[in-house]
């Protein structure tokens, strides 16, 4: 990292324009916070030794650079956290997609374009606006793209608190957004923190399928239907697959009971608008897509991530636990003969849940 400009500068003045630059690149709200993360590396730290973060092996490997913002990035002062929000206005209703078992359900946020691109995008351009008045300064920007505690330096920036869910709530938007951050060397005045506001709800807890938070603000990954359906390259745990019912990619249920999010905005970027009809799609018809079919209608998605392998061993899964449908076993016999054994391991149980499953009573 560059040292920071030795030129006078206005540097509240300079968090003002900040936010005005970052409201004019699209971002719903810019916080700026210190580097101080030490109770959060401590809670980190202690969720890795008790193994809940599953095969996510990389938490471990970066060491306490997550926690250490100066580690990652030598020079760094500030953190320039940045929040956009990207719930489609026009997407299916999440309640009638998970009630329907034919369908698959999709976390909302991975409907559209992905948004790691997008979103380092704008934040290099809301970099290039303070060098205008800065002069070249040292910084780094982050989506979700490295080892940060995005959402710890969220709170500590004011944009919202991390509920019982572990994900970042905000009083004015909930928590349907995506994070980013702006590392800096430029001494920036600091925002003040947000402070919790769940209070004794627990609905978010009541609510996961798998049990996955374990207690108030820890969550389990391991029982975490995002981490089965997404992180997890292997066989989904047998005892876990009915309770994963037709989710396919990510879970948002722990988000779509949160009063909070009675105050979430819709009409997120045009690029977040669903495509190829993903906010509803018919599970038989997935399950037969071809593996260039697959790559050409993820492309520039984020469910590309967990490849073609996963994608079916997932739509097995959630046939499986579907009522007896006789294109749901055609589908699943067709893809019984896949090269891949950790596909077919999954399509056999589904095959064999679909034998002695009941017929859907939909009309």
């Amino acid at each position: 990292m560059a040292m920071a400009p030795t030129q006078t500068v206005d540097f509240h003045r300079l968090v003002r324009d900040i936010r005005t630059w970052g409201r004019s690149l699209g971002f719903d709200q810019v916080g700026i916070t210190g580097i101080d993360l030490a109770d959060d590396e401590r809670r980190l730290l202690d969720w890795l030794a008790q193994g809940r973060h599953g095969a996510m092996h990389y938490m471990e490997q970066h060491g306490t650079r997550r926690s250490r913002p100066a580690d990652l990035v030598a020079g760094t002062l500030r953190v320039i956290s940045v929040r956009m929000n990207y719930l489609p206005r026009d997407a299916a209703v999440m309640e009638s997609v998970l009630a329907d078992p034919a369908l698959g359900y999709i976390a909302r946020y991975a409907l559209g374009r992905d948004y790691h691109r997008l979103m380092r995008t704008r934040l290099q351009a809301l970099a290039r606006h303070i060098e205008s008045v800065t002069g070249a300064f040292g910084y780094r920007a982050f989506a979700d793209s490295a080892p940060v505690l995005e959402k710890p330096l969220a709170r500590n920036a004011g944009l919202g608190w991390i509920g019982k869910h572990t994900n970042l709530v905000s009083r004015d938007a909930g928590s349907w957004f995506f994070l980013g951050e702006l590392y800096t060397d430029l001494p920036l005045p600091p925002d003040a923190p947000a402070t919790d506001h769940c209070g004794r709800c627990r609905r978010c807890i009541d609510a996961c399928p798998t049990g996955a938070i374990v207690a108030p603000y820890e969550l389990d990954a391991r029982r975490c239907i995002a981490y089965l359906t997404i992180e997890l390259r292997t066989s989904i745990p047998v005892e876990l697959r009915p309770l994963i019912g037709n989710r396919i990619f990510g879970c948002d249920d722990c988000q779509a009971v949160c009063p909070w999010n009675r105050f979430a905005p819709t009409g997120a970027p045009a690029a977040f608008t669903p495509r190829h009809g993903l906010d509803a799609p018919a599970l038989a018809e997935l399950l037969g897509w071809s593996e260039e079919e697959f790559l050409h209608r993820t492309e520039g998605s984020a469910l590309r991530r967990i490849g073609y392998e996963c994608w079916l061993r997932n739509i097995a899964v959630a046939l499986g636990n579907a009522p007896h449908d006789p294109a749901a076993v055609a589908a699943l016999t067709v893809c019984a003969r896949n090269p891949s054994a950790l596909v077919r391991e999954h399509v056999h149980w589904a095959l064999e849940r679909q034998q002695h499953a009941p017929a859907s009573t939909a009309a």
